[in-house]
């Protein structure tokens, strides 16, 4: 008999989640975009600011939901027969050095700057 019962996974919503993978930017990226941070995704560029992997940069290659992590094209390590594996890295350890900029995210920065200069 299993003492538990119910998911064995936590239940979370998508905007939860969403609001995980956000990802301060660096300062040069900062005053070009006016935001402070913004939703991490696929070929952002980045680098790691905590942890052994400090200093590294690279490009996001995934951004794992399931295990809430990012894989970064040049932080891997090898294993026993030879094969690179990506080490998932958290979102909050790593600044965002370039943006990949769709029709999506420039909404978002459009908006972010209106929301700035109401404040002011």
């Amino acid at each position: 008999m299993s003492l538990m019962n119910g998911p064995s996974a936590v239940q979370i919503s998508h905007p939860e989640i969403h609001k995980a993978f956000v990802v301060t930017l660096a300062n040069v990226v900062r005053l070009f975009s006016q935001a402070r941070s913004i939703p991490v995704t696929k070929d952002d560029e980045v680098m790691v600011v905590r942890g052994s992997f400090k200093g590294r940069e690279g490009k996001v290659v995934q951004v794992y939901r399931k295990k809430w992590v990012i894989h970064i094209d040049r932080v891997t390590r090898e294993k026993v027969n030879g094969a690179s594996v990506p080490i998932g890295i958290h979102p909050s350890n790593v600044v965002v050095t370039k943006l990949k900029l769709d029709k999506d995210r420039k909404a978002i920065l459009a908006r972010k700057s209106r929301k700035e200069a109401m404040k002011e």
